[in-house]
């Protein structure tokens, strides 16, 4: 079942047309969010930078859409596919409605939520092979629009290809001055010593929940430091350790870039600390 501006629906009803401007332009903005036991994570930081990414997109932002009213609609939502005891991904879309060619008729939106079943409550340390390798067909271009979770994900479906195709469990993607900027699928953290460095929102890479809650959590804690600058192709084979983080996963550790092999442990350490972050948040 999926949520259609408020009204659940079977997933198999057509409810798009080919008007849809997210369909022809790409006009449209997404939170992929953890959702367990009815309980949303960090959901206060997925609220406000779907705001932010709505004004930044010039769309109107309807009266109803409090934190509260979304959080309800996702959990009806969550409801009408008997996830409400479960850990469950959470997809909320939102674009502008139909009208126009590049230049929309409207600002107004709609949105559509979905879920499905995860199978842990927990981040989990996947304990496998982690293998990635630099994607340089296309750059990422440093800019805002490039931090929002926009439908605009061609070079992440291009560069998911590629991975596949040459045996990648991922890629790193590189801006237009070369400097590595984030994962396909979440931003990167890099390890060297107790130090821990991030490229910065300027650098082009997404402004994701996990990297923010980790750099607010870093900052707490002594034993590392934290650095948002500017990572390069050759700094990540001095690393100890490169993680990858999203919503979903929470962390994902790099086992081998190229020759060289890489540590876990800060990771698992870091790990542990967000599933606490996430309970009590």
């Amino acid at each position: 079942m999926v949520n259609f501006n408020g009204d659940i629906l079977s997933k198999d009803t057509f409810f798009l047309n080919h008007e849809n401007r997210g369909l022809r332009y790409g006009d449209g903005l997404f939170e992929t969010i953890r959702v367990v036991n009815g309980k949303v994570f960090f959901w206060e930081d997925h609220y406000l930078r779907l705001m932010a990414s709505m004004r930044i997109m010039r769309m109107e932002i309807p009266m109803n859409f409090t934190m509260e009213f979304l959080e309800e609609q996702l959990m009806l939502t969550i409801a009408s596919n008997g996830l409400e005891n479960a850990p469950a991904r959470v997809r909320l879309s939102v674009f502008r409605n139909n009208g126009g060619y590049y230049l929309p008729a409207t600002n107004e939106i709609s949105y559509i939520i979905e879920v499905g079943q995860l199978e842990s409550p927990f981040y989990m340390m996947d304990q496998q092979d982690y293998v990635v390798e630099l994607f340089k067909d296309f750059y990422v271009n440093p800019d805002m629009l490039s931090t929002l979770k926009s439908n605009n994900k061609a070079i992440n479906i291009v560069g998911s290809i590629y991975a596949k195709e040459n045996g990648y469990q991922n890629c790193l993607l590189l801006n237009n001055q070369k400097q590595v900027v984030e994962a396909l699928n979440g931003n990167l953290f890099l390890v060297k010593g107790n130090t821990i460095k991030t490229p910065p929102k300027k650098d082009g890479c997404l402004n994701g929940i996990i990297r923010k809650k980790l750099i607010e959590m870093l900052g707490k804690l002594e034993a590392y430091t934290l650095e948002e600058v500017s990572i390069s192709p050759f700094d990540l084979q001095k690393a100890d350790e490169l993680f990858i983080t999203n919503a979903i996963v929470g962390i994902q550790p790099i086992t081998k870039y190229r020759k060289k092999d890489f540590e876990t442990k800060v990771a698992s350490d870091l790990l542990g600390k967000l599933n606490a972050a996430a309970r009590l948040g």
